[in-house]
């Protein structure tokens, strides 16, 4: 009886070249919107350009939403930016941080400054030299509760956020600081012409090129070409695996929460430009600023369990709330929109909180 044929051996080249289905180019769309945050951000620019550009051909908004408008209204994108970044590497530390005191610190170094620059005369560099150092500090208090004392970082940032809240009020006797040279101040943030071949473009704000591109460029690298940068991410990957690997947890978490106090002194010296004043509410003011710095950064794709976030992310989704909002005025002019802003930026949140949860479920990332 002869042996049964025996089966040809598989090669293990072909078993592992396995090729799988081809998807249709609609999934692999959706998987680059879910994945790819600055995508997706780009592609809701675009979109929210286009419905506003096709609402003032209509004549439906009170104004023109054009480029002179767009390009006026990055002067609210510059504190939103700088405190979205801050929210950035705060929250990408890891172990729930955040920094609910941003707003705050904002009022405080914006006192502190007012007082070194405004009435003791101080030259610029050395007020804007203390009043990062200013802000260095308060946000040191932070990092120390935070990392070496352990406190929950959502209860010591809403402790802090009324306490510097409370000295600024104090201090400045609850009224702003309006000297001469602070007044003068206001050239730092006056919009400007960029000449480019053929004419100019709009009208744009110089804290644009003074605060937030060097901000950008700084915190990019910081984290993303420094040892320091990988030891934020990995602490906010696995908090676990970083103390057994030696990184110094604490350290490097409370350093975040230096950082962040540092970025809102910037933000302060920035707004006492803004308003040619030094107000002890700039940043606690209505709705403060601490809560749309949060949102722009969810929605930028910082993860808020921690280890995950862009810079470009957060520069994106701070354009998109801006000119959101912008849009927004022009549609429903008065107190009315001004309410309709807060209830967009609820829905982004929302929009964004779920979002992430999505792609972490059905691809295991931002």
């Amino acid at each position: 009886m002869s042996a049964p044929p025996s089966t040809p051996p598989v090669d293990a080249t072909t078993a592992t070249n396995v090729v799988d289905p081809p998807r249709s180019w609609a999934s692999r769309a959706l998987q680059a919107l879910l994945t790819q945050r600055i995508v997706l951000l780009a592609v809701l620019i675009v979109i929210l350009l286009g419905v506003m550009t096709i609402l003032d051909v209509s004549g439906l908004l009170s104004g023109s939403y054009n480029a002179d408008y767009l390009a006026a209204a990055l002067i609210s994108a510059v504190p939103l930016a700088l405190l979205g970044l801050a929210q950035l590497i705060v929250i990408t530390s890891g172990r729930g941080g955040i920094d609910l005191s941003v707003g705050s610190m904002v009022s405080l170094t914006g006192i502190v400054f007012g007082y070194l620059y405004g009435i003791l005369e101080l030259p610029l560099v050395v007020a804007i030299v203390i009043t990062v150092l200013a802000g260095a500090l308060a946000g040191a208090v932070n990092g120390v509760l935070v990392s070496y004392i352990g406190f929950p970082a959502l209860i010591a940032t809403l402790a802090t956020f009324y306490m510097y809240r409370s000295l600024a009020l104090v201090v400045s006797g609850q009224k702003p600081i309006n000297a001469p040279a602070i007044q003068q101040f206001y050239d730092a943030a006056r919009a400007v012409e960029l000449p480019v071949i053929g004419g100019v473009l709009p009208l744009v704000p110089l804290g644009v090129f003074t605060f937030l591109l060097p901000a950008i460029v700084l915190v990019w690298l910081g984290m993303n070409k420094t040892t320091w940068g990988r030891r934020v991410y990995a602490i906010g990957t696995n908090d676990v695996a970083a103390v057994w690997a030696g990184l110094g947890n604490k350290s490097t978490r409370a350093s975040a929460y230096v950082l962040s106090g540092v970025i809102s002194s910037v933000v302060a010296i920035y707004t006492v430009a803004q308003f040619a004043s030094a107000r002890p509410d700039a940043g606690t003011s209505g709705n403060g600023m601490a809560l749309p710095a949060i949102t722009i950064a969810v929605l930028g794709g910082v993860a808020i369990t921690g280890g995950i976030g862009r810079v470009a992310g957060v520069v994106l989704a701070a354009l998109l709330i801006v000119w959101l909002n912008a849009g927004i005025l022009l549609l429903v002019p008065g107190n009315e929109g001004s309410q309709l802003q807060l209830f967009a930026l609820g829905a982004v949140l929302v929009f964004a909180a779920l979002l992430n949860g999505l792609t972490k479920r059905k691809y295991g990332g931002i």
